[in-house]
């Protein structure tokens, strides 16, 4: 068997990623699909957290643009997190796959709330620990929470699957034929390009933390093994010295 070169992995999901070609709302066989890349990983004896963002149902920012107030805007994109997160939880356990949701928010009917030791614990015992409602705080996007958490959890990277792109390129490649897909970046230029990555508070986070980053396409099967098992996909954002 293949030797991952991660023990412990923080995978973060666009809600966009969940919802298919619709772009709206949950698509159960790309739901599946994402368990069943999950279950890869979970067999080679790794560690998996995940954050998924709520894109597919609503955008705090969306909101904001409406003439909504910024905060409660974004505690509804943090609800409907917690509803991705279960759409996720029930697609993994119908794999026999042990998982917890853990929420920002208090909500005990649905999810734990999140405590870092309990979610380390979890992963020590092998459950897949799915973060729901961001970090609890307006403001700050899935993004961030992703950085904040793999931080927390001491995870050894964090797996950025996206929909619609298989690595970060120099401008939008749908739109500009002449982008170049960027094989290793450093945070740092991540930030001064101002490359559509994460956000700069997540991003600066990782790189103050060393926490690696890899950007790949989660539409293709069982490219999150690839990643684990350390085989060249996407882009690597790393802190270089």
């Amino acid at each position: 068997m293949s030797v991952p070169k991660f023990k412990r992995v923080l995978l973060k999901l666009s809600g966009e990623a969940l919802a298919g070609e619709k772009g709206f709302g949950l698509s159960p066989e790309i739901i599946k699909t994402v368990a069943q890349q999950v279950q890869e990983v979970v067999d080679l004896d790794v560690e998996v957290a995940v954050v998924v963002g709520a894109g597919n149902i609503w955008r705090g920012k969306t909101g904001s643009e409406m003439g909504m107030d910024r905060a409660t805007a974004d505690y509804m994109g943090m609800l409907a997190t917690v509803m991705n997160s279960l759409a996720l939880q029930d697609a993994l356990e119908k794999l026999g796959i042990e998982t917890r949701v853990q929420s920002s928010i208090v909500m005990t009917q649905v999810a734990e709330p999140y405590i870092r030791r309990r979610a380390i614990r979890h992963l020590e015992k092998k459950r897949v620990v799915i973060f729901a409602a961001g970090t609890g705080n307006p403001f700050f996007s899935t993004d961030t929470t992703a950085a904040l958490r793999a931080a927390e959890i001491e995870a050894d990277v964090i797996l950025m699957g996206k929909n619609n792109v298989d690595g970060v390129y120099s401008a939008d490649p749908k739109m500009d034929s002449t982008a170049v897909k960027y094989e290793e970046l450093s945070y740092l230029e991540v930030i001064q390009q101002g490359l559509q990555v994460m956000d700069s508070t997540a991003s600066t986070l990782c790189m103050d933390n060393d926490i690696p980053l890899i950007v790949f396409s989660i539409m293709e099967n069982g490219n999150i093994k690839k990643a684990v098992l350390g085989e060249k996909i996407g882009t690597v954002v790393r802190r270089k010295s």
